[in-house]
């Protein structure tokens, strides 16, 4: 068993995080600005733009899964979701390292890599974690910087700091507005037609609670698209003049999660089609 903080555990992601660490055993401690919606473990309400609430928060604690964010453009100011994402992850992580937790886990995003592809269209595809970053917006900047800062930190302490980039988070009840997106591909074009099952999210998270790795990052994505055509006619369709590699499957996504596969052993377990009928 370890004792694990969970920051922004009243959020979609960080509930199905904290019931996964539950299950297999580590003892929790769930963070966040809002009371929690379930009281399966003990939590505290902190805002962890005070670095002085960071640390008392992360004290004593084996390890940090750090959820706690403005979730996406749009909700607040680009400055104000630029200084929250940017200052709240600074503390996070600063105290982790004053305290010597030896890992923190961390929700980076797929906004990275240019979403919604307005400016730029992607690169390739499937796209990997090599792809170029093109940050469009405040918060995609603030989570690359945050992963440059954790990079920092590695080098400094050998702990690692993994950063998941999550792809779209969605909960079962959410699949039921996935046959909406099926006439018109350019609904979802925005993210490659990415989406990922909080439960796998929590997944990902355990796995890399205890992977043998430095400040890496991973694209966490479901293993197929929300559509319900093949990836290859969609490509064809909306993004013709993006180099395009078939996969195996005809649904599988276009956010390739091959390096998760290899390095967290992390496989999707979770999809729409486990809801719905495609």
């Amino acid at each position: 068993m370890s004792k694990v903080v969970v920051t922004g555990a009243s959020g979609k992601a960080g509930r199905a995080v904290v019931r996964a660490l539950l299950e297999h055993d580590h003892d929790v401690l769930a963070i966040d600005v809002v009371p929690p919606a379930e009281s399966s473990a003990p939590s505290l309400l902190a805002d962890l733009t005070d670095y002085g609430q960071a640390v008392e928060c992360l004290a004593g604690r084996d390890a940090v899964v750090h959820l706690a964010a403005i979730p996406a453009s749009e909700i607040r100011t680009e400055e104000t979701t630029f200084r929250t994402n940017m200052l709240s992850t600074y503390n996070v992580f600063e105290a982790a390292r004053l305290l010597g937790l030896p890992r923190v886990v961390w929700a980076s995003s797929e906004t990275i890599l240019g979403l919604p592809f307005e400016r730029e269209q992607p690169a390739y595809a499937p796209i990997d974690e090599e792809h170029p970053a093109y940050p469009e917006s405040s918060y995609a900047l603030s989570k690359l910087l945050s992963e440059e800062l954790g990079r920092q930190l590695q080098r400094w302490t050998g702990a690692p700091y993994v950063a998941l980039r999550f792809s779209n988070i969605m909960e079962p009840h959410d699949y039921e507005d996935f046959p909406s997106y099926w006439d018109d591909p350019s609904l979802r074009r925005w993210n490659l037609w990415g989406y990922v099952d909080a439960r796998d999210v929590a997944e990902s998270c355990r796995l890399a609670l205890d992977s043998d790795v430095g400040a890496e990052h991973f694209i966490v994505a479901a293993a197929d698209t929300v559509m319900n055509r093949p990836s290859r006619e969609l490509m064809a369709e909306v993004y013709p003049s993006v180099p395009y590699q078939p996969t195996s499957g005809d649904f599988d996504t276009l956010l390739s999660i091959d390096k998760a596969r290899k390095l967290l052993g992390f496989e999707p377990r979770w999809s729409w089609r486990d809801h719905i009928g495609g």
